[in-house]
């Protein structure tokens, strides 16, 4: 949905902007390429001391935040905020853009490795999720709870999300990460976690003055006005130094199962990037591939995916070396078959070879072009 580049060509009636600038654009899909057409109304000119990997980590990551924190949230100087998942894009970017209200009290969650870093961005009390109930880490410090909550998680954290509201508090759900969470899906775990996201009661919010919120960017496509003012504003405290993205890694388009390994695992801070430029580089020798830190998982749903093809081919070849081994236990009669097709004698075993050939060679090709059916439509 973000990218940042170089535009070469414009296309007829656009002005505003020219050949040769660069610039950040957003758009639905189709951004993994090194070649995009984008509507000019999603092109922002990049400030000239912006990198290209800033720029395409900016846009989805800090909009985001800024409509949660900004519109839903009405954050005001002397608030507090509880930021999940505070190491990855958003938890990043919404850590920035709350500091640049006054006295605001940041809380984040992310594993421990990641709190000297998430500590430095902004975040005045990091919790371990893994190891301590960041709900009771909350309450023995601010008693009366927060009064914004950015909620990435989904079910029963939704609901914890809700208890730790102050009164007047909001807080703002716009993913489902429990749904997903692992590398193997479970239907049953992504139906819980879809009831407890839905089972609020609007009573309950009347009586303890607590509201409730859901924000999607893609769904705001038709509000261009409203997101290309909010952008504006970031880049113009980006200029300011107020805010700055953090890269964790930049990846080349080829390694792109590797990427999305990198962020599945959590093992990111800030965001991962794919660069058309970026060389493929290769695992040091005795390396092993990555895993999770907390047990061995089989392989990500995109490295099954990319390798389903070949086991298809491999499939095929097995069955054409079975076919072959079939062909040579064949009954000593059925060359008799062939005999009867060949009107001249003489020919008979160079005709008997190339119908052998014929019927051994035919379904190989079948299972080839199937095999590559697969590629194409599985990766």
């Amino acid at each position: 949905m973000e990218a940042a580049g170089v535009i070469e060509e414009l296309g007829e009636d656009v002005s505003g902007l020219e050949v040769g600038q660069n610039v950040i654009c957003l758009a639905q899909t189709g951004m993994w390429r090194e070649i995009v057409a984008v509507p000019a109304t999603n092109v922002f000119i990049m400030p000239d001391e912006m990198s290209y990997e800033e720029g395409a980590a900016i846009p989805l990551s800090y909009l985001t935040a800024y409509f949660m924190l900004f519109d839903f949230g009405n954050l005001r100087p002397g608030k507090s905020l509880l930021v999940h998942i505070a190491a990855g894009g958003v938890g990043w970017a919404a850590t920035q853009l709350a500091k640049t209200v006054d006295n605001v009290t940041v809380f984040g969650t992310a594993s421990a490795s990641k709190h000297d870093a998430i500590k430095e961005n902004g975040v005045d009390h990091p919790i371990d999720y893994r190891t301590r109930d960041y709900s009771e880490e909350i309450k023995n410090i601010s008693p009366k709870g927060v009064d914004v909550v950015l909620d990435p998680l989904g079910g029963a954290d939704t609901s914890k999300g809700l208890q730790l509201l102050r009164p007047m508090g909001k807080i703002v759900t716009y993913g489902s990460a429990n749904m997903v969470k692992g590398e193997n899906r479970n239907l049953m775990k992504m139906a819980k976690t879809l009831w407890q996201s839905t089972s609020v009661s609007p009573v309950s919010l009347v009586k303890t003055n607590k509201a409730i919120a859901g924000f999607q960017l893609a769904h705001l496509t038709g509000e261009i006005e409203l997101v290309r003012s909010a952008f504006q504003d970031i880049l113009n405290m980006y200029k300011d130094g107020k805010i700055k993205p953090r890269i964790d890694s930049v990846w080349a388009f080829e390694q792109v199962a590797e990427a999305m390994q990198q962020m599945n695992e959590r093992r990111n801070i800030g965001k991962v990037i794919l660069s058309p430029e970026k060389e493929p580089t290769k695992p040091a020798e005795g390396d092993a591939a990555p895993t999770s830190p907390l047990k061995k998982k089989k392989p990500s749903l995109f490295r099954r995916l990319s390798k389903r093809a070949s086991r298809s081919k491999d499939e095929g070849e097995k069955k054409d070396e079975v076919k072959e081994e079939k062909k040579d236990e064949a009954p000593a009669e059925e060359p008799e078959k062939i005999e009867v097709a060949v009107e001249n004698p003489a020919e008979t075993d160079d005709a008997k070879a190339a119908a052998a050939d014929i019927v051994a060679d035919e379904k190989p090709v079948e299972n080839e072009e199937k095999a590559d059916g697969v590629a194409s439509q599985e990766i």
